[in-house]
């Protein structure tokens, strides 16, 4: 073997022992690859996660406005006015139960048309003909002092229902809910009725009373034809 050969070896060994250390180190190492495709996915699936979470959220959010709203639609009104205004119609009814004489009972008035205001007997006695149109003008007065006492309390109850107008008016307008609002409206609609009922019951003690005078008219003419038959009865008898 010649000089050059051998060096030439010894370069070629020398480089092996060098390069065999650093053999398993190079094996072993790991490169970290950055993937463009997988990452967008990725991002993609959180967010589509996340608008999932949103829309749940929203969706609650929602039944608990509906539940809200529905409570206050159910809420019930805090007010009533109920007993005033019963209170009004009794105290209206206690008045027309009050009547005098010719009371409002079919009975008791066909029994005061029998005896006082119908066709009077020609054979009766000044006296009891006086009798009968006192009774008649004791009932005519009587119809006209209850349908003014009827009167009285009408008009004494229109400062309880102003009061009762007010309030409601109020309940109505700060209704939280649609009940509170139907309850106020009927409340309104009872308080008109009572009203009306008011109304109906001073229009039947002024028409009784009205009544009671045109039938004691129509029964003082009637006392006056008995009266005069029997005058001209007995001046006729010799």
């Amino acid at each position: 073997m010649t000089l050059d050969r051998r060096r030439l070896a010894g370069v070629v060994v020398a480089s092996l022992l060098v390069a065999t250390p650093f053999a398993p180190t190079v094996a072993r190492a790991q490169f970290t690859v950055f993937d463009p495709t997988n990452y967008a996915q990725n991002v993609l699936q959180a967010a589509r996660a996340l608008q999932t979470i949103n829309n749940q959220i929203s969706s609650l959010q929602n039944e608990a406005q509906m539940l809200i709203g529905q409570a206050r639609n159910l809420t019930s009104l805090p007010y009533s006015s109920l007993a005033a205004l019963q209170a009004q119609v009794d105290r209206t009814r206690e008045l027309l139960g009050q009547a005098q004489g010719v009371a409002y009972d079919v009975g008791e008035i066909r029994e005061a048309f029998r005896a006082r205001y119908g066709s009077a007997d020609l054979s009766a006695s000044d006296a009891a003909l006086t009798a009968r149109a006192d009774a008649r003008w004791g009932d005519a007065v009587a119809g006209f002092q209850d349908a003014l006492k009827v009167q009285a309390g009408v008009v004494g109850g229109l400062g309880a229902s102003r009061d009762q107008l007010a309030a409601l008016v109020g309940q109505s307008q700060g209704a939280v809910g649609g009940l509170q609002a139907a309850q106020a409206g009927n409340q309104l609609l009872a308080l008109q009725a009572a009203q009306l009922a008011d109304l109906l019951a001073l229009s039947a003690a002024q028409g009784r009373a009205q009544a009671l005078e045109a039938a004691d008219r129509a029964a003082a003419r009637a006392d006056a034809k008995a009266r005069f038959s029997k005058f001209m009865g007995s001046a006729g008898t010799p």
